[in-house]
């Protein structure tokens, strides 16, 4: 088992997935939507591919739970990873034609990429940290996942003055070979003090599987997390477009704001963590009340509030239900001794699914609100739908995650 000065260092491979992930998601969005002026759901398609890719997160677990061995699959997913990044930024310079085909290849490969660093990471962490650490082990990692999307967004969005396709592509260079060095630093010798244990009889994927999905709290909570992510992605790919189509901001600018959202969810988790620590409020109440609170933030969007004040409140509500979600998902994954990696790949696997239909529902109904109505009533109509989403994540919330828990974390 980990100290907690390892489990932080750990953590850090988290803030280099999240720096990765930020820039496909929302930097490389924005400017295909508004720089190139392509139809909003061309990056709703490619997100779409790239969590469609991670279907294949039960694979990269199950193939660490029977090796026995997580940190070469880390590492190996964070070189894909970045070698995937660095090639859609470069497509950004190339003429549409080219630049559609390598973005087809590039978003493949960060799904790729995300998938197995990822999985492995969450299921190391799931079995080093102690039983009571665990459940503020999973805060910090998605603490540290908020702080890299924050420091690669704001970073980015600074390093970009003033922006060019050849200046964005060195940016992305430096970025990916520093996510892949703080990863190295962060996993180096972490399996020899915290070996991950592999099972007695191991066992065929669709056998593991099938056990997986035959335990009803597993499967209730897969649901859940399906909902849950479906409400928490849908605002991903059309948030920097609002910014440019409804506020004119630049595209550093937005990238600046898609960083202060950001911020706004690390406050709200290192609040919720706080106040959990404290005894004030359990797993439960934290999703709910961060459901209630983003409904709250997309509502005011959509209805033309200042844009900052809307913008950190969403972030916040944001924060607030990730705990009570990761704390939830870390207690289950490692309920099962020998499957962590498994059980966190099929959660992994419902997020991707619920993220990816996420994007692709938002780009595509965007297209279509458009062509018919002023940009800011279109993008309206889309916040208002993702609040009614998170209103109805949260009575999902408040019924499925009611059950006593077999073991207890920290907080609840």
């Amino acid at each position: 088992m980990l100290g907690w000065g390892n489990i932080a260092r750990l953590c850090l491979v988290n803030a280099a997935i999240g720096g990765m992930a930020a820039l496909p998601v929302n930097l490389f969005n924005r400017l295909m939507t508004v720089e190139l002026a392509l139809p909003a759901l061309l990056p709703g398609l490619l997100v779409a591919l790239h969590y469609a890719v991670q279907l294949t997160r039960p694979v990269w677990g199950h193939r660490s739970d029977t090796a026995g061995r997580r940190t070469p699959v880390i590492l190996w997913g964070m070189g894909v990873l970045g070698f995937g990044t660095v090639a859609a930024a470069w497509a950004v310079s190339l003429p549409t034609p080219a630049a559609l085909a390598v973005w087809v290849i590039a978003y493949t490969v960060i799904g790729l990429g995300i998938g197995a660093a990822g999985t492995s990471f969450l299921a190391l962490l799931a079995t080093a940290a102690p039983d009571t650490k665990r459940g503020a082990a999973a805060t910090l990692a998605w603490l540290m996942l908020i702080a890299g999307a924050i420091a690669a967004s704001i970073g980015t969005g600074i390093a970009l003055e003033p922006y060019s396709p050849q200046r964005l592509t060195l940016v992305v260079i430096t970025v990916a070979a520093i996510a892949w060095l703080l990863s190295a630093i962060a996993t180096v010798g972490i399996e020899r003090r915290a070996p991950t244990v592999a099972p007695s009889r191991p066992q065929p994927l669709r056998a593991a599987l099938a056990e997986t999905w035959a335990d009803p709290a597993a499967r209730r909570f897969t649901g859940f997390v399906f909902l849950s992510i479906l409400a928490f992605y849908l605002s991903e790919l059309i948030f920097e477009p609002f910014a440019g189509h409804v506020h004119g901001l630049p595209p550093e600018a937005s990238t600046k704001l898609s960083g202060a959202k950001d911020g706004a969810a690390l406050l709200g988790m290192i609040a919720a963590g706080a106040l959990a620590t404290l005894r004030m409020g359990d797993l439960r109440m934290w999703a709910v009340t961060g459901c209630v609170v983003s409904a709250l933030g997309l509502l005011a969007l959509g209805a033309g509030a200042p844009l900052v004040p809307a913008t950190v409140t969403l972030g916040l509500g944001n924060g607030l239900f990730v705990v009570g979600a990761i704390g939830s998902m870390m207690r289950l994954a490692s309920q099962r001794a020998g499957a962590t990696g498994t059980r966190m790949g099929v959660f992994g696997a419902a997020q991707a699914i619920a993220a990816g239909l996420a994007g692709l529902l938002a780009t595509g109904m965007l297209d279509l609100l458009r062509l018919a109505l002023p940009d800011a009533t279109a993008y309206g109509a889309l916040f208002t739908l993702e609040a009614a989403l998170f209103i109805a994540a949260a009575l999902v919330a408040a019924r499925i995650l009611a059950g006593r828990a077999p073991a207890a974390i920290p907080g609840e």
